[in-house]
């Protein structure tokens, strides 16, 4: 492929550069920001949260930062090597996709941090969801198309509000420690590991392991009992991040794998809404009625239910690579059903009761 001046030359070794640069800055941001967040952005327990001591939260501003300041370093070495690179070297044509979700990102980040500051109203906040949801589906590509029978118009604002959705749903996920970490570090290994199988592009690729590497940072801070919790500014971004790789992931073709990967997350946080919806009850407002929470309050340890998804969500993630190995309506059907299997087993599991009712320890 020949070189032109809308392209860039990517390393060889981009993405251990941008897993362990977002690992090791994610890490050192969390140290610098904790005794600021003590003082400024302290957690404190109530009736609806499930830990019972006052813990700093916004530690998604490391994760977040991590991760964007990981990528921006391989673009701009990237950059600088391809304006060095001798004419025929191999490039790869620029994107302008992660530039319009990198500023999503920040701007539900802002959002967050704001909320967890000074909670927002529904309506501003809801609004500036769908600003930053309308940013990722401009970055999808116009083909192929994931639902052709639609027009475009009406498809793409079909993938804003499940962009919508699944942004808040992992915002309400977000709800004890380490479940975020156990959903998506799973999740985004796999996707990284999918780039790597041509099902995503590879800026889509690289971005999957800057978020995988902020997650491991950031995971031993918010290791049971928490010393630190993510908070609106993490979850938001990392939510419309994520949608953005499976929505690609799907329009890409790779419908099954897309499902497959959330699957725990969606099933959980979308059952327990239209439980809520039925019973009336005002489902913007905190509540400890998930899957995951009933668990704890039935008896079940935080590491054990988080155990227990992160386990399911390795097997999601198995199945998931499975449906790319060997593409096809039988192996994608299987993988969907056998996966479902297993989320509702789970789900069921959480909602049988224990004897003897333990003290949680979570994010709030």
């Amino acid at each position: 492929m020949g070189t032109d001046s809308q392209s860039w030359r990517l390393p060889a070794d981009a993405g251990a550069l941008v897993l362990a640069g977002a690992f090791g800055v994610t890490v050192v941001l969390i140290v610098l920001l904790l005794p600021l967040l003590r003082r400024h952005a302290l957690a404190q327990p109530n009736a609806r949260s499930s830990h019972v001591s006052p813990t700093p939260q916004g530690g998604g501003i490391a994760v977040v930062a991590g991760a964007l300041l990981a990528m921006a370093g391989v673009a701009l070495s990237s950059a600088a090597l391809w304006s060095a690179a001798p004419w025929g070297a191999e490039i790869v044509p620029a994107d302008p996709a992660p530039a319009l979700v990198a500023l999503g990102v920040v701007i539900l980040a802002v959002t967050g941090l704001v909320d967890d500051v000074r909670p927002l109203p529904p309506g501003p906040r809801l609004a500036l969801q769908v600003l930053a949801a309308g940013l990722v589906v401009a970055a999808l590509p116009a083909e192929p198309r994931l639902m052709a029978s639609l027009p475009p118009l009406a498809e793409r604002l079909a993938l804003g509000l499940a962009l919508v959705w699944f942004v808040n749903l992992v915002n309400f996920m977000d709800g004890i420690d380490w479940m975020t970490v156990a959903q998506m570090v799973p999740m985004t290994a796999a996707l990284a590991l999918l780039a790597g199988l041509g099902a995503l592009p590879a800026a889509a690729g690289l971005a999957a392991l800057a978020l995988l590497g902020a997650l491991l940072g950031f995971a031993p801070f918010n290791r049971p009992t928490a010393r630190l919790f993510l908070g609106d500014v993490g979850s938001l971004p990392i939510g419309l991040a994520t949608g953005w790789l499976l929505s690609l992931l799907a329009v890409g073709g790779h419908v099954a794998a897309a499902v497959l990967l959330p699957l725990y997350y969606v099933a959980d946080a979308t059952i327990t809404l239209l439980r809520r919806l039925a019973r009336g009850e005002r489902v913007w407002e905190a509540h400890r009625t998930h899957f995951y929470q009933r668990a704890v309050a039935n008896g079940l340890t935080v590491p054990q239910v988080v155990g227990r998804v992160a386990a399911v969500n390795v097997a999601l993630a198995a199945l998931a690579v499975g449906t790319v190995l060997w593409p096809g309506a039988p192996v994608g059907t299987a993988a969907v059903a056998a996966g479902g299997g297993m989320v509702a087993a789970l789900l069921a599991d959480f909602c049988r009761g224990r004897s003897g009712d333990l003290p949680s320890r979570g994010a709030p």
